[in-house]
């Protein structure tokens, strides 16, 4: 089974995005970062946050779901906010976080859940915002077992992302959500753009949820690309419990669909 995680960066690099994941054709592609906006045709909308501009792709859900014709589809909405038209327009616009199974594949359980605040609909809300999980149990036919995967996007915290209580509190409704989902026996994988450190409490307390990080398990040096300026090389991280066979594990760094590197993972 194939596995892929990416923050797709509100579909920033649509083009590139979209051939890597056709190529790639993986099993399960757990995505952050989603913009739906049913209310608009358009292809392109901006994200504005004080001074900062953001251009996104403005049905980057429903592009996926065009390119990936084998797979259902789950969006898990955080907020609606607005995007702005060309024209000055306010759009109604929701974002959130998006799984891909391939329709092969059974979904015989799933959970969606906040790891912070709850969903806001009446706008995308004061930093750090509202932040969401999507946990899928799985039947893979071809192999013959069952697979719990839970990604999730976490808090951006604008002084940081050093451990704090809400990001302490993030992490164990992570290991929550992992046990509910999960049967006992289950190979469980664990992944998204946690928004920390490699050195976070984070890791400990998975742990004891019998979890552990590849990224940094691996010798990763990081998970961003050359689009991300700022400093820090960590965000994104896949963790994967004892009875995982890994067959392959990769940071991809070539080629680069967003500021974030996609894993990927063979199991």
């Amino acid at each position: 089974m194939r596995i892929v995680c990416l923050n797709g960066w509100g579909g920033r690099l649509h083009d590139r995005l979209v051939d890597y994941v056709r190529s790639t054709d993986p099993d399960v592609l757990c995505l952050q970062e989603v913009v739906h906006t049913p209310a608009s045709e358009r292809d392109w909308l901006d994200y504005r946050d004080g001074d900062h501009v953001l251009p996104q792709r403005a049905n980057f859900f429903g592009d996926l779901v065009r390119a990936l014709p084998h797979h259902g589809a789950t969006f898990c909405p955080a907020a609606q906010g607005v995007l702005w038209d060309v024209d000055g327009r306010a759009i109604p616009s929701q974002w959130g976080i998006a799984t891909f199974v391939r329709k092969r594949v059974a979904v015989i359980g799933q959970i969606q859940s906040f790891i912070h605040k709850g969903f806001s609909a009446d706008g995308y809300g004061a930093h750090p915002r509202s932040r969401n999980a999507h946990a899928v149990r799985l039947y893979d036919f071809e192999r013959g077992w069952p697979v719990s995967i839970i990604h999730a996007h976490g808090l951006r915290d604008p002084a940081g992302k050093m451990d704090t209580p809400a990001r302490m509190a993030q992490a164990q409704k992570l290991a929550e959500l992992a046990r509910a989902i999960a049967v006992p026996g289950d190979r469980i994988v664990l992944c998204g753009d946690f928004n920390i450190e490699p050195d976070s409490a984070t890791f400990g307390l998975l742990a004891e949820a019998g979890l552990h990080d590849l990224v940094t398990g691996r010798g990763h040096e990081g998970t961003r690309t050359s689009h991300y300026r700022k400093p820090g090389r960590f965000a994104d991280y896949m963790l994967v419990n004892d009875i995982v066979e890994v067959r392959r594990f990769d940071v991809v760094t070539d080629p680069e669909v967003s500021d974030h590197c996609p894993l990927l993972l063979e199991i």
